[in-house]
């Protein structure tokens, strides 16, 4: 892992007296890696990487990790924007994005908002300077005005003055790298953003994952796709964005729930494609509890309990939705609940019609 000569006039400055060996500690560290991390990714027994970080602090004059890894980027070592100057060995991820393993920033969105700064956790501030960081997370790609947080986090309560540029002064100040205020957080003519490439945001790793396990897919491995998909539902800590206020907290509060119904849904059909049945119907039945008006998880269970012979229990299935479905809003079930009653009625022998019901 010995550090390329394109950056060395540029790090030497900042790493004089530090062999290749201990820069590759640095290295490791500014990506926000801890020492088991480093141990593996460098195939060193954790002890040497510990003796080689103490060298490190000791010929930079460094007081502790913290100062360290701030070091790495001051010295070029590790690009704040950029992600490092190589993928650390051994990381998928990495290798295929280019990015660090351990990014600077960490921000969970799929549950109560929690926020890590080279892997340390750290309080952001009251509920709406922690939506403003939401909604600048959750816009990765774009920069989001004024006047949009404004709405997005007050919604018709929108204050006067100059509180959304308090408020990014203060993330600011708390996520900064070294001594620079626009570090994590910069502002063009459109508005705000996350510096690209400087966090690591759940509900993008979901999407990622997503990606990952339609491409597993297409290319028919379908085991794959379930285990890709398992670490996507992983990621959810509970209601996301849990008691943050405003219009674009709520909105992706019912979008990513939304996403993860849709996940479980496509994990389970993937398992009952694969024969794995008893998995199926156990995450449909949990889901179906939690989701207990949601006609497509319940149709969905309704054919995963046909198909393992149980047409009692998908029958009970439909009677049971169709009455929560009377009682709390007023309808009649669905087509989509419909055919599955269909099914569950003619069977698993039901001749030509076997084939319709079970597409369905």
């Amino acid at each position: 892992m010995a550090m390329p000569t394109t950056t060395a006039g540029r790090c030497d400055r900042g790493v004089t007296g530090l062999t290749a060996e201990e820069r590759d500690v640095l290295y490791a560290l500014g990506c926000g890696l801890g020492n088991a991390e480093i141990a593996a990714a460098l195939v060193l027994p954790e002890q040497v990487v510990a003796e080689r970080l103490g060298r490190v602090l000791e010929k930079l004059g460094l007081r502790d990790r913290a100062a360290a890894i701030v070091h790495a980027f001051d010295c070029g070592l590790v690009v704040p924007g950029q992600g490092p100057r190589r993928p650390v060995p051994g990381n998928t991820a990495a290798r295929r994005t280019g990015t660090a393993s351990g990014p600077w920033l960490r921000v969970s969105v799929l549950g109560p908002l929690r926020t890590k700064l080279a892997g340390r956790p750290v309080d952001v501030g009251p509920v709406r300077q922690q939506a403003v960081l939401a909604a600048l997370a959750l816009n990765p790609r774009r920069s989001v005005s004024r006047r949009r947080l404004l709405e997005d986090v007050w919604g018709r309560e929108m204050p006067d003055g100059n509180v959304v540029p308090v408020y990014v002064y203060r993330l600011r100040k708390i996520l900064r790298l070294g001594e620079r205020p626009d570090s994590v957080i910069r502002r063009d003519r459109y508005g705000y953003g996350l510096v690209q490439g400087i966090a690591e945001v759940d509900a993008l790793c979901v999407d990622d994952l997503v990606t990952r396990a339609e491409e597993a897919e297409r290319t028919g491995d379908l085991p794959g796709a379930v285990r890709l998909c398992a670490r996507a539902l992983e990621l959810f800590r509970g209601e996301p964005l849990a008691g943050l206020p405003g219009p674009f907290a709520e909105s992706e509060r019912v979008r990513l729930a939304q996403r993860r119904v849709g996940l479980a849904q496509r994990k389970a059909d993937w398992q009952l494609r694969l024969g794995r049945r008893l998995e199926a119907i156990t995450a449909l039945s949990a889901l179906a509890l939690e989701e207990p008006l949601n006609e497509p998880v319940a149709a969905t269970l309704m054919h995963a309990l046909r198909r393992d012979g149980r047409r009692a229990e998908a029958l009970a299935v439909f009677d049971r939705v169709a009455r929560r479905l009377g009682d709390d809003l007023g309808v009649a079930p669905g087509d989509l609940l419909l055919r599955a009653r269909r099914a569950a009625l003619l069977g698993e022998d039901a001749g030509p019609g076997r084939g319709r019901a079970g597409a369905a």
